[in-house]
């Protein structure tokens, strides 16, 4: 071997080094790049006089300075990022509005519970009638303007997941391409690392694992295989599988998304099992968040409509008519799964407002049995045989009855949304302000020449009461009371008892209770009036009034309460949310500064080795220049 060639495989050989430098530092801000090192070999040495002489320096390879174990860490942990940064920005929406307080519900409420204790102040003042129904109509406005924000929301979590499902496929597709080059490449090299395109695939692998939380596995040969949610293939090798998103076959209105198999059909992938990256993010808030706040505004439209439409039922109008609905209200949905196949119906009705849960349900047959299972705890509320049924069937649980019309078929399902998008039908049924049944169905009245202290006072109307014929006229013989109408005939209450506190007697008339108390006189009487004018009476007012504090919801929860939990919950989490996402997102930092410590470029690094490779290939040129000489010598010497 002559100086000669040594000196070349030495400018070879540095020259080789100061292209990986210049790549390096030409590329020091490219995302996902690693740095690269020129490996570099003696040639060997060839056998002499006196021993073995060395040959020079090979490049032997170009590798990437690559950590997999840090590389795998920082994925995941960019994964868990984007979940909780997703589910932080969408949640903070719903926590805005409800917190609102100025434009949001809790205002509202107290207006409209402020004039109704208005009317019963005043219930002869056609103003403050009127500031009622306004006052009700500026409340059902804000509750179908929350419901149809919910929708909004609902809309753009199905948008987002079709958009995410679309940019999913391409990151698929090109990890699938990239493995297919990065394999020629290194066949072509005799097993030589394509290192560019090794970068490019992890980079492309990062992005799609921030989507929606991609498992990458390493094959044999360096190929990654991708699975997402229980094991699905998202890519094998060269090939990639085409999610979709598709109507989920529960709710056609909610997007879900779908796994294509080899004979191109297409098979629904539940929401929970999508963990990691922005679209579980998303759908963990839909899940957890969106749909329960929802059907709790739902809820607590029933829970109000249906208080006041009950006690407006057990008053009288300034017409003497028994008070209607004060409210429209929405009903239930059932809503069949896609994939049955029987002809059953179901239909779904709410037989108390207090019990209502802001769960939705699942009503299946499993071709034994059919099961109401709760989805907020996946547990059965209720079951019934189908084999011992007779049609229609009702199963009820947690103020909901569920009707069956005909035999299910097995296997097949349907959902229940008991107060989903009930607000979004809330309306004012009265509109005249004389229709509002401030006042009670039935007047007291002592006669003034009573001399006993008794007294006379209409402490229940049930629902379903039906006004007195006539007015009763009730006279203490001294042992108790006699009643009669005002025809001369005696009239015998449906239900007479000791009232529960002791102190008088309850007497029933057609569903009307009067407590005939204190002690009267023989010959003292009390007139009992249907009040047919409803004029200077707001004992029904009252009664209503007495609603915004009444433990109507779970037994434990009035109208404000309900609303306040609803708010907190939605604020503790979304607080609980971002709290989570900052500090993940500190740990995705630190997992960065370890990647980058090992595989970013540091240019003070590269300065360094690029003097010295400078260095390395003026020195070999002086070897060169040096046996060049030498060879002029030599010549000379002939």
């Amino acid at each position: 071997m002559s100086l000669f060639s040594i000196g070349l495989s030495g400018l070879n050989t540095a020259q080789n080094a100061l292209t990986t430098v210049g790549h390096n530092i030409s590329n020091a801000a490219t995302a996902g790049y690693s740095r690269q090192n020129t490996l570099i070999a003696s040639a060997g040495g060839q056998l002499g006089a006196g021993g073995y002489y060395g040959q020079g320096s090979n490049a032997t390879s170009v590798v990437r300075v690559y950590s997999d174990f840090l590389n795998t860490q920082l994925r995941n942990a960019q994964g868990a990022s984007a979940q909780l940064s997703s589910y932080s920005d969408q949640i903070s929406q719903i926590d805005n509005l409800l917190a609102d307080q100025k434009g949001g519900l809790a205002p509202v409420m107290q207006s409209f519970f402020s004039a109704v204790q208005g009317v019963s102040n005043t219930p002869a003042d056609p103003s403050a009638r009127q500031a009622l129904l306004n006052a009700g109509q500026t409340l059902t406005g804000q509750m179908r303007s929350v419901n149809n924000y919910f929708q909004q929301l609902q809309q753009g979590v199905n948008s987002q997941l079709q958009t995410s499902v679309t940019q999913v496929n391409t990151y698929a597709q090109q990890l699938a391409q990239l493995n297919s080059q990065i394999t020629q490449a290194t066949a072509a090299s005799g097993g030589l690392p394509p290192n560019d395109l090794l970068d490019q695939r992890d980079q492309v692998a990062s992005q799609l694992t921030q989507l929606i939380g991609a498992k990458v596995v390493v094959q044999d040969g360096g190929i990654y295989n991708v699975t997402i949610g229980n094991g699905q293939a998202l890519v094998m090798g060269s090939n990639a599988f085409a999610l979709k998103a598709v109507p989920s076959a529960a709710d056609p209105s909610s997007t879900s998304i779908a796994y294509t198999l080899a004979n191109g059909n297409t098979v629904e992938m539940p929401d929970s099992t999508i963990t990691g990256g922005s679209v579980g993010g998303l759908l963990q808030y839909r899940s957890q968040t969106l749909d329960s706040a929802q059907n709790a505004i739902g809820r607590l439209s029933l829970a109000i409509g249906q208080a006041y439409n009950t006690q407006q039922g057990l008053g009288v109008d300034l017409t003497g008519q028994i008070g209607g609905n004060m409210f429209k209200l929405g009903a239930p949905v059932a809503i069949a799964n896609t994939n049955n196949t029987g002809a059953a119906q179901v239909t779904a009705s709410i037989s108390n407002t207090a019990t209502l849960t802001t769960s939705d349900y699942t009503l299946s047959y499993d071709g034994t049995n059919y099961n109401l299972v709760r989805a907020s705890d996946n547990k059965t509320v209720a079951t019934a045989p189908g084999a011992a049924a007779t049609y229609p069937m009702t199963l009820s649980a947690d103020g909901l009855n569920i009707q069956v019309s005909a035999p299910m078929a097995a296997n097949d399902s349907f959902q229940i949304q008991p107060t989903r998008n009930v607000a979004a039908s809330m309306d004012m049924a009265v509109t005249d302000p004389a229709k509002i049944a401030a006042a009670g169905p039935m007047l007291t009245t002592a006669t003034a020449a009573n001399a006993g202290t008794g007294t006379a006072k209409v402490t229940n109307v049930a629902s379903g009461f039906s006004m007195p014929a006539s007015a009763i006229t009730a006279t203490y013989n001294g042992a108790g009371y006699t009643f009669i109408d005002t025809s001369g005939n005696p009239v015998v209450p449906t239900a007479s008892a000791p009232n529960p506190s002791g102190s008088g007697t309850d007497y029933t008339f057609n569903g009307i209770t009067v407590t005939l108390a204190g002690a009267p006189k023989a010959g003292d009487s009390f007139t009992l009036t249907p009040n047919l004018a409803g004029v200077s009476d707001n004992s029904n007012a009252l009664a209503m009034a007495k609603l915004q504090t009444t433990k109507t919801i779970g037994g434990i929860s009035n109208f404000n309460d309900a609303y306040s939990q609803l708010v907190n919950d939605v604020g503790s989490k979304a607080q609980s949310i971002s709290i989570a996402s900052t500090s993940q997102d500190a740990i995705t930092t630190q997992a960065t500064s370890a990647q980058q410590a090992v595989s970013g470029v540091n240019m003070d690094e590269e300065t360094v080795s690029m003097l010295r490779f400078q260095q390395l290939y003026q020195a070999n040129a002086r070897v060169l220049q040096t046996a060049s000489t030498l060879f002029d010598a030599i010549i000379g010497l002939n």
